[in-house]
């Protein structure tokens, strides 16, 4: 069963952009495919004519459907309804012959619109689903604007989401907080996400530079971060922040104005590909989300020595870091403790340096051939 040659299909919306999810699939697509010789397929409905953000084997096979839900972000709320349903439509189609053609041993989705219907798809495979959102943040990030109708179909959604959640053969969670998230399912494992790098070198953490990484988007925290910047630039001189992340920079820079920042020592950047040279430049990683399912973000940095300060968020930071060893978690959302503990860092290069290198040992658990070995007993349990 060790040498097992398996097919696998993996579900997700899309590779085009720089979103965790889509850098989770790829390393372990590549993976899967290059150091188990799996036969991988990704499926995915976004991104027509847009290629893969992060380096993919050529032994995966890509199949798009192009479908454009991404349309619906810009639709009135009564019409998404329509289209949705029609989208929906298709996709069940395409995907439900694709599988049966195909004839994989797993089917592994990231739990977006396909599980709506993927259990009822009679291919033959396991289903195993994957979930890189903690619960309460499942659906509807942002809650300020929400209307009561969104209310009552989100409660509809979530208990239908659960009934498709039972029907699945495994369910993959990232975290213990996240085990606990779900008392009724009782087909859940934990599987954390994996470094997408080797373990090669270590920041010297002399660069007097902060950085942070994610999207501009409510739930990461970007905002949060600039005030907390305010703070720290006004008592600290000569260091500076950089920020990469894709999605709409206009309202961050227009709180930059507000807050009154200097800009030649705070920057935001779009997203970039090799994270890892901006972490090796870096001294200070610092995460400030609203909440996560993860933070793969974070085991990034520590894997480059680089001590972290976060946010003891819903889930996925406390889950990684043991405050005072290998990062600070600074409970949410305490703007002034934020910035007194990274203060406390740029001071201090001696404490840097102890915490970079506890937060690299505890990186090194996440490495690929540790957490490929776990998917890989999964998929033989699953088998037997």
């Amino acid at each position: 069963m060790d040498n097992e040659r398996y097919k696998v299909v993996f579900c997700t919306p899309a590779l085009y952009s720089a979103g965790g999810v889509e850098r989770i699939v790829t390393v372990k697509a590549n993976y899967f495919a290059e150091q188990l010789g799996y036969d991988v397929t990704v499926i995915v409905t976004e991104g027509k004519g847009r290629d893969c953000f992060f380096s993919i084997s050529n032994k995966v096979d890509i199949i798009n459907y192009e479908l454009n839900f991404e349309e619906l972000w810009r639709l009135p709320f009564w019409r998404k309804i329509l289209v949705f349903v029609r989208k929906q439509y298709l996709f069940k189609k395409k995907l439900t012959a694709d599988l049966c053609h195909i004839g994989p041993d797993f089917t592994i989705s990231t739990l977006r619109r396909e599980i709506n219907f993927l259990t009822q798809v009679n291919d033959g495979s396991v289903k195993i689903g994957e979930l890189h959102v903690n619960r309460a943040n499942y659906r509807n990030f942002d809650e300020r604007n929400v209307s009561f109708v969104k209310k009552l179909f989100a409660k509809y959604w979530m208990k239908n989401l659960v009934s498709n959640l039972k029907r699945l053969d495994k369910m993959i969670v990232l975290t213990n907080n996240a085990l606990a998230d779900w008392p009724e399912i009782d087909n859940i494992v934990k599987i954390p996400d994996t470094l997408p790098f080797k373990i090669t070198g270590k920041s010297e953490l002399t660069d007097k530079r902060l950085i942070s990484i994610g999207r501009y988007a409510y739930d990461k925290g970007n905002d949060l971060l600039l005030q907390v910047w305010a703070i720290v630039e006004k008592k600290v001189f000569d260091w500076k922040l950089d920020i990469y992340g894709n999605g709409n920079i206009e309202p961050y820079r227009e709180q930059m104005k507000k807050l009154n920042l200097d800009q030649q020592r705070c920057h935001l950047f779009g997203s970039t590909v090799d994270v890892k040279r901006e972490y090796m430049s870096s001294s200070i990683f610092v995460f400030p989300s609203r909440f996560e399912g993860f933070g793969l973000v974070l085991i990034e940095a520590m894997a480059c020595g680089v001590p972290v300060v976060s946010f003891d968020c819903e889930n996925g930071p406390r889950s990684i870091i043991t405050d005072g060893d290998n990062g600070f978690l600074i409970p949410p959302f305490d703007i002034n403790l934020f910035a007194e503990k990274i203060m406390l860092l740029m001071k201090d290069q001696e404490l840097r340096c102890k915490m970079g290198a506890n937060a690299q040992k505890t990186a090194s658990q996440y490495e690929i051939n540790k957490i490929g070995l776990q998917w890989k007993q999964l998929f033989n349990d699953l088998k037997r």
